[in-house]
């Protein structure tokens, strides 16, 4: 099968699809891959290192989407992008359609791509290829709040994350005990702050004090104690995630208002909407906004910010779902992984995921797969 890399387009996005190493294991499986030159330069990856595991260098966006049978890409479609995919062509991506754009999703139908969103594949009841990088957003997170409190940021706290002696250590409340939120957790206790986690799943909780530190507070989500929690944050991490859709404001405008003077929220759902009623998409060259005396940070692809971190992690969790799909045949592998089979979103000019089908009031067509020899 042929597998295209292209460059991410979205502002500040220096991640790649797949590392050297990736790429590499599709080569000597008998693919090939075309890479788009200067696709892994900010993660420290050049075109030498591609070529010298068998990947062919092109060097337009347009090649890549001509010459690919399957695209693997990182950020959601831009408008050029999606007028670049070819007809019936596979495309790999964190796509969140739910939250997106209804002229991308036209698109992919009109031109019968079969669209596999990473975010929304399923393996033994867990999200495999979200996983690597809500790991990597959870500890980010928590290394934004700190330097958010330092006073050479306007309006900040002018605090220390542990404390010192005699000085209590700042209040990092997270939202939200899954993947995001147990590792933001993690972080936070590694900096000795004094650590607040809300949930409505008491196992989910359990399990953070489990991990992590019987010292840490968890609480039982519900408006009260997310008001109260809100209240006390130095940091309040919004980490909240439900598949496939776009997240609920559990913290309300009138909470943010009542919130401490310099403040800082991070909202990592914000890639599904936020959870936060006064959060907003930012980017990372323009990253914060402050709104009754909070600080706000919502960017989407925080683990941009660790690049190279987050491309091999994601080449871990991606390859395997890449390497079925091209060693097997598109039919074969979704009819051999449901959990693959899940992470579709648009097959053959329909829409076969509900919650999208729904939001944009468009057909829903279950997934029919038939066997390829």
């Amino acid at each position: 099968m042929r597998i295209g890399i292209p460059k991410e387009r979205l502002n500040q996005e220096k991640r790649v699809a797949l590392a050297p190493a990736g790429v590499d294991a599709l080569v000597r499986a008998g693919h090939s891959v075309y890479i788009e030159s200067e696709a892994g330069l900010e993660s420290h990856f050049t075109d030498e290192l591609y070529r010298n595991v068998g990947a062919k260098i092109v060097y337009t966006a347009e090649e890549v989407f001509q010459r690919a049978e399957l695209i693997a890409k990182i950020a959601p479609l831009t408008n050029e992008e999606a007028e670049l995919l070819e007809e019936e062509q596979i495309l790999f991506s964190f796509l969140h359609l739910a939250v997106g754009k209804k002229n991308i999703l036209d698109k992919l139908l009109e031109k019968k791509v079969t669209a596999i969103s990473y975010e929304l594949i399923e393996k033994n009841g867990s999200l495999p290829v979200l996983q690597s990088m809500s790991e990597i957003a959870g500890q980010i997170s928590v290394q934004i709040g700190e330097r958010y409190f330092q006073s050479d940021i306007e309006k900040s706290r002018g605090i220390l994350m542990g404390g010192v002696t005699g000085v209590a250590p700042a209040a990092v409340v997270i939202l939200g005990a899954g993947v995001v939120g147990l590792n933001a957790a993690r972080a936070a206790h590694g900096r000795g702050a004094h650590i607040i986690v809300l949930d409505t799943d008491l196992d989910r909780l359990r399990y953070v004090e489990d991990t992590v530190s019987k010292n840490i507070t968890t609480v039982v989500a519900n408006p009260y104690t997310l008001a109260r929690g809100a209240k006390f944050a130095d940091l309040l991490i919004g980490a909240i995630h439900i598949k496939g859709e776009k997240s609920p404001h559990i913290i309300t405008e009138e909470m943010v208002k009542q919130m401490k003077k310099g403040a800082v929220i991070v909202d990592v759902s914000i890639d599904q909407g936020g959870c936060i009623e006064t959060s907003r998409p930012t980017t990372l060259s323009d990253p914060v906004y402050t709104k009754y005396n909070v600080i706000h940070y919502c960017v989407p692809n925080m683990p941009a910010l660790t690049c190279r971190s987050a491309s091999y992690g994601l080449t871990n969790a991606s390859l395997e779902y890449i390497l079925s799909i091209a060693d097997n045949g598109l039919s074969n592998a979704l009819m051999g992984d449901q959990g693959l089979s899940k992470g579709v979103c648009t097959y053959n000019g329909l829409c076969s995921n509900e919650i999208i089908s729904e939001t944009f009031n468009i057909e829903f067509r279950r997934l029919h797969i038939f066997p390829t020899n």
